[in-house]
């Protein structure tokens, strides 16, 4: 039987092709949606690893589905916004490879019977991916802001900790079973 959290993270994954469709039509009405359900993913991720842990409900089904419901959501999104020119394909290319890149560090460290746990870097590049999207994603105008722009500029900030954190994780693996 599936639990709380595990429905959470499903319906984080569930949720990325209306964000995905609603940008396909991009006017200010379905970017504002798009942002909403988008805001609603990125809160279910945080409620379902607190609910997870307070309640006991860590499964192996969530410690795989809810970093791959991360990568997908942040993945199509960015790849939706370079389809509309809102950002720059080079920025969702370092994006996805650094997730490749470390799926695969975690699965070559998991085969040899060792976990490697998100660091602080890895947190904090999930918060800042995030956090930049929100603008960039409803992408018009708002009270005089121009969302564009922040989310652009929210955005170097989160490649940068991204780049960092792809390194650390390269530099760990290496020096753990590097010859």
């Amino acid at each position: 039987m599936m639990n709380l959290p595990n429905a959470l993270t499903v319906l984080r994954v569930l949720a990325v092709p209306f964000i995905v469709a609603l940008l396909y039509f991009p006017k200010p009405s379905t970017c504002a949606f798009a942002t909403l359900l988008f805001l609603i993913a990125i809160l279910t991720d945080l409620a379902d690893g607190f609910l997870a842990r307070k309640y006991n409900q860590v499964t192996n089904f969530g410690k795989f589905l809810d970093p791959l419901a991360d990568k997908i959501l942040i993945a199509s999104v960015l790849v939706m916004l370079v389809e509309l020119g809102w950002v720059q394909a080079w920025v969702a290319i370092i994006v996805i490879v650094r997730e490749i890149l470390v799926t695969g560090l975690r699965a070559i460290a998991a085969d040899k019977g060792h976990v490697i746990a998100a660091d602080k870097y890895g947190k904090l590049k999930t918060i800042m991916q995030s956090v930049a999207l929100v603008p960039l994603i409803y992408h018009y105008p708002l009270f005089g802001i121009d969302t564009a722009w922040l989310g652009s500029m929210l955005l170097f900030v989160a490649v940068v900790l991204t780049v960092y954190s792809g390194w650390n994780y390269l530099y760990g693996f290496y020096r753990v079973w590097g010859d």
